[in-house]
């Protein structure tokens, strides 16, 4: 009983937390970090999502619950016929004959209200604990979708600049294949390289289309609404301590505390199923009304109490093993919960340590591979007019100057899309400052 009384003031403080959890779940705070526009797709998504929505009315059904798991059983009340004859079932024949009304009042064992009552708190409380935590996924899948949609996005306006590029240097292609400078080959080649592109294109566009369909489904749109792309994202400036964020994840982590919840529950259980063992009382009062006898005398009224406990003469298979159980299941709950404890250091280790090999290599190819990849663009293609390199070369060049672009953009995106699993897992917003490119 002393494990529980630690925990009391826990259990009176939750009618408070579900107060300051609905507060913020009006959009007082952001649940990860999001530009504007990302923001707004979540903030929508948490008003909208119907599966969201269904989470909170079932919190809100269990909270009603509470004060009604805490109070007494209603009052009976009941009307008999006491000590009736069977020969002529007349009232005034016997003395002990009576016209009865009675109330009953069932008390559970002391203590077994207050048990009860916490428990259906703590069981809001978990429910409140999952709400919290499926708002966080859905945030997180938002913004994993979205970085997605916009390295597609990207991906598209790369395929344009080669596709136009490709144009071009087809035309270069056929005037000196026209004046005798050129092969035909070169034409050739940059025909087959535009009508790849051509198929690339169709399929980054057929790919756009399914990520907005997703986020249409995580808003619960009755029909498909264009999603437009981020915008040019600057280069977060994240600089994340392995050993802060772990203990953060273990004081944040929403799944953390719907475990730990449930061994409080766990705990609650137990009280109550040792209360089992001590009865429940019965209270019964009777008010017993007699007619007069067959001689004409005037019988007094009878009041009647009385108290009804159960006998415990099974406890071996009913308290016994209601105890039992309860128990195993507080082991359950404790193990799920270190369970998570000490896997939640390694996912978050995991994922600082990708985002920092994310960030050098956006560094690699957005400060040193785009450069030299721009260099040896331009210096092929004035060595390709004075017949220096051969075509294929000058082609390369400029088709790995786009590309290694595009890589620097895929790193970036990549950066923001473990950024939100992290902050996921956190509980919470990275706090950090960002610079520009």
């Amino acid at each position: 009983m002393k494990l529980l009384s630690i925990r009391t003031f826990t259990l009176m403080m939750w009618p408070l937390a579900f107060a300051v959890i609905s507060t913020g779940a009006l959009g007082a705070a952001p649940l990860i970090s999001a530009p504007p526009n990302l923001a707004e797709l979540i903030e929508t998504g948490l008003a909208e999502n119907e599966e969201l929505q269904s989470l909170a009315a079932k919190v809100e059904s269990l909270k009603e619950l509470i004060p009604f798991s805490g109070s007494l059983e209603d009052l009976r009340l009941g009307i008999a016929a006491v000590n009736m004859p069977t020969d002529t079932f007349d009232f005034d024949q016997e003395p002990m004959t009576q016209k009865q009304i009675f109330i009953a009042q069932k008390v559970p064992w002391f203590g077994k209200l207050s048990l009860r009552e916490q428990r259906q708190t703590l069981i809001a409380g978990r429910q409140q604990a999952v709400l919290e935590a499926k708002r966080l996924e859905l945030a997180r899948k938002l913004a994993v979708t979205y970085y997605e949609l916009g390295f597609i996005a990207s991906s598209l306006e790369i395929n344009k600049r080669l596709t136009e590029m490709e144009d071009q240097l087809i035309r270069v292609a056929e005037t000196r294949y026209a004046t005798g400078r050129g092969l035909q080959q070169d034409v050739l080649q940059a025909q087959v390289e535009l009508s790849k592109l051509l198929d690339e294109k169709i399929t980054l566009e057929k790919k756009r289309r399914s990520l907005e369909d997703r986020i249409n489904e995580l808003l619960n749109r009755e029909s498909f609404v264009p999603v437009p792309p981020p915008e040019e994202l600057s280069s977060p400036g994240l600089s994340l301590q392995i050993r802060e964020l772990q203990a953060q994840g273990l004081t944040g982590n929403p799944w953390l505390k719907v475990r730990q919840i449930g061994i409080d529950e766990a705990l609650v259980e137990i009280e109550l199923a040792k209360k089992d063992y001590w009865p429940d009382m019965d209270f019964r009062v009777a008010y017993g009304q007699r007619e007069e006898d067959f001689t004409g005398r005037d019988l007094p009224d009878m009041v009647t109490a009385s108290v009804v406990v159960n006998i415990p003469i099974w406890q071996r298979t009913r308290q016994d093993k209601n105890l039992a159980s309860k128990q195993k299941s507080y082991l359950a709950a404790r193990k799920s919960f270190q369970n998570l404890t000490k896997s939640l250091p390694h996912q978050v280790d995991t994922l600082v340590t990708e985002i920092h090999n994310l960030q050098k290599n956006y560094r690699l190819f957005s400060d040193a591979l785009m450069i030299q990849a721009e260099q040896w663009a331009e210096s092929s293609l004035a060595a390709y007019v004075v017949d220096k390199v051969e075509f294929n070369t000058m082609l390369n060049a400029h088709i790995r100057l786009l590309r290694f672009e595009l890589g620097a953009k895929q790193y970036l995106f990549n950066i923001y899309q473990k950024r939100a699993e992290l902050e996921e897992i956190l509980g919470g917003p990275l706090d950090q400052p960002t610079k520009k490119n």
